[in-house]
């Protein structure tokens, strides 16, 4: 693969295909500095992944997503470049080596959004713990970390194994306790994911985990994680209404 010359034509027909008004659409609502193309994902895929659809070399994987990565405009980085820098890794993550961990953790550190962490965390990290399960203990010292993108890395890359049907209860147990006061809504959010997903498979281990904590997890974890649970258990674990108005809230 010719690395640079496919990061090249992959720009040139992201930009062939700018919108501004979605670009500007977009930046506002992730709330983004980085420069915007104004291309959707679908378009952006097919886009990227021609590059590997031939079997490439795992270090031309790894060159190309990291090229993409550190494409910049005015000094600044290219959303686009990055979801195809995602998306490229996504794709043949069966390449990934477990060294490669170090690589997610670079974008994972260098992101500052759910857009880019989501898919890194379950995807590329999950994969390859569900693939080299001695990785885990990565997401153990990730889960304490004070960056609160990667402690969400650690959590969601749990998705990987419950979706494959091996989830990781030990490590699910363990980061929930540690996680739930945690006050950060992405934190919240990603518990409530992974509680979610499982239930769909084993209701019986998320209702049991989930009855001596309801008062200690957060609305958004606790709706998630009662979403699919069957409806005698949801009803039962549901927290008892609020007595009386609620406080006004300080000026």
């Amino acid at each position: 693969m010719d690395v640079e010359g496919e990061a090249a034509r992959i720009l040139a027909e992201l930009r062939a295909q700018a919108d501004p008004v979605r670009a500007e659409g977009e930046k506002r609502y992730l709330k983004s500095g980085l420069v915007h193309i104004g291309v959707p994902v679908p378009a952006l895929r097919k886009v990227a992944l021609p590059a590997v659809k031939s079997r490439p070399a795992r270090e031309e994987l790894v060159a190309l997503a990291g090229t993409l990565w550190d494409v910049t405009e005015q000094g600044r980085p290219v959303h686009e470049a990055r979801m195809a820098a995602i998306e490229v890794l996504v794709k043949r993550a069966a390449l990934l080596e477990p060294r490669d961990v170090g690589l997610a953790e670079r974008l994972i550190r260098d992101s500052a959004s759910w857009v880019y962490v989501d898919q890194l965390a379950e995807k590329v990290v999950g994969a390859l713990v569900v693939r080299h399960p001695d990785l885990a203990k990565v997401l153990d010292a990730w889960v304490a970390d004070p960056y609160m993108w990667v402690r969400r890395t650690a959590v969601l890359a749990l998705l990987a194994g419950v979706r494959t049907g091996d989830p990781d209860l030990d490590r699910i147990d363990r980061y929930g306790d540690a996680l739930r006061g945690e006050r950060e809504f992405f934190i919240r959010k990603a518990l409530g994911w992974v509680l979610r997903e499982l239930s769909k498979k084993d209701p019986e281990w998320v209702a049991a985990w989930v009855e001596p904590r309801v008062d200690a997890l957060s609305g958004v974890t606790l709706r998630e994680a009662l979403r699919h649970l069957p409806p005698e258990a949801a009803t039962r674990l549901k927290p008892a209404p609020r007595k009386g108005p609620r406080p006004k809230p300080a000026r």
